[in-house]
């Protein structure tokens, strides 16, 4: 009798019941975003140093975003699968002790090909992370929170993005490569404390409950979701890949960090503003995140060379973009119901696709038709996904909420 009751407190305790959000579990799981995106993107702006460090090429030393990549393409529809019927705090504590093993590798390794590895490894922590976060956070709240637990959730991406990669850069030029993966590893070690702390614990999906990988994949919604991930990042993703070379035909080459930080900043904007409407009006914000997006490729096009335009159009794009991940993971989780996870996972594997597909589209780009022709690749690919997102009205992106 005891036991019983022990274990309808435990579920008790694990039910959002109250209407305001769980503000340190919910940051907790930003932090691990925020963990993640850091860990993937710091190489890029220390490729010399790790290039010295590790005695290769510059190129070679790019390699370790590659890997990490490519571990999170690997890893995020299979291990999710796999492990979806697992309680999730543990699974959870066990990837973040992934970054906490892995990034401290690489803080001491000076071996490449171990580097490597151990990089590859991250990546597929963060894959199963990626495939989890957004299901953990709309756990924890009621329904008519869900969409704001999810912004609160996120927006770790962005302000990895917007201050942590810069800052990182700035601090790993300054006191050596190596030191910014032991302090990500040292946020991974205060990270497990927190989660311990302040994140209730939920169990697996029930084995009666899981679908088959292919069932998931045809629910109603979850499709026209995914292609809008495709077309949406890719466009953001030649862009955001090339804005170096793309502001040296403007002349603005030496103000790419200022762009970067007016698209951070306007991010960050974008996602407090889905935050706020996401539970009401998640449709109308997709379209007219891509709309805008779209007219604003145009007046790029129309005007590459104006820098008072670029800066305009990067605002409007960090606005829109700032949220996207919100926005799209609400959607495919509202579409998949109780086999959320697994579209999650679907969706991140979607989303380093275009991230690897906008590097090799826009590099094709630059070296055939050259980078004025970014603006229309954009429009095109923004269009599609626009009237994709339109046609999606009863599922994946409805009117209502069903």
């Amino acid at each position: 009798m005891s036991q019983n009751t022990s274990s309808a407190t435990q579920s008790a305790s694990s039910t959002p019941s109250s209407e305001r959000l769980p503000w340190a579990g919910l940051l907790a799981l930003a932090m691990t975003g925020f963990i993640c995106i850091l860990t993937e993107t710091i190489p890029a702006g220390l490729l010399l140093q790790i290039g010295d460090g590790l005695g290769v090429s510059e190129a070679l030393a790019g390699q370790l975003v590659t890997l990490y990549a490519f571990g999170s393409l690997l890893a995020a529809i299979p291990l999710t699968t796999v492990t979806r019927g697992w309680r999730r705090r543990p699974l959870l504590l066990m990837c973040i002790l992934g970054f906490l093993v892995f990034n401290t590798v690489t803080t001491l390794s000076s071996n490449y090909v171990l580097t490597l590895a151990a990089r590859f490894f991250a990546g597929v922590s963060a894959g199963v992370l990626w495939g989890m976060i957004a299901g953990y956070a709309r756990r924890m709240v009621p329904d008519s929170l869900k969409g704001r637990a999810m912004a609160v959730a996120m927006v770790g991406t962005p302000l990895a993005l917007a201050l942590g990669v810069p800052a990182g850069t700035l601090l790993g030029t300054l006191m050596g490569w190596r030191s910014i993966f032991g302090i990500m590893s040292l946020l991974a070690l205060i990270l497990i404390a927190w989660v311990f702390w302040k994140l209730p614990d939920y169990p697996g999906e029930a084995p009666d409950k899981r679908l088959p990988l292919y069932k998931v994949f045809v629910i109603p919604g979850v499709r026209p979701v995914l292609f809008v991930v495709l077309a949406w990042v890719l466009a953001h993703n030649i862009l955001y890949t090339y804005i170096a070379p793309y502001l040296t035909q403007a002349g603005l080459t030496q103000r790419v960090d200022l762009v970067l930080l007016i698209f951070g900043i306007t991010a960050l904007v974008g996602i407090w503003v889905i935050g706020i409407l996401i539970d009401r009006k998640l449709r109308p914000l997709v379209l007219f995140s891509l709309a805008a997006f779209a007219l604003s490729s145009i007046a790029l096009g129309m005007s590459s060379s104006q820098p008072v335009v670029i800066y305009l159009v990067v605002a409007v794009w960090g606005l829109t973009f700032g949220g996207a991940a919100t926005l799209l993971q609400t959607a495919v989780a509202e579409a998949a119901g109780e086999s959320a996870d697994v579209a999650q996972s679907m969706l991140v594997t979607a989303w380093n696709l275009a991230i690897g597909g906008g590097g090799v589209m826009g590099g094709i780009l630059i070296e055939t038709v050259g980078v004025r022709s970014f603006p229309w690749v954009l429009f095109i690919l923004l269009i599609l996904a626009l009237l994709v997102a339109w046609r999606a009205k009863e599922y994946g992106f409805p009117s209502r909420k069903r």
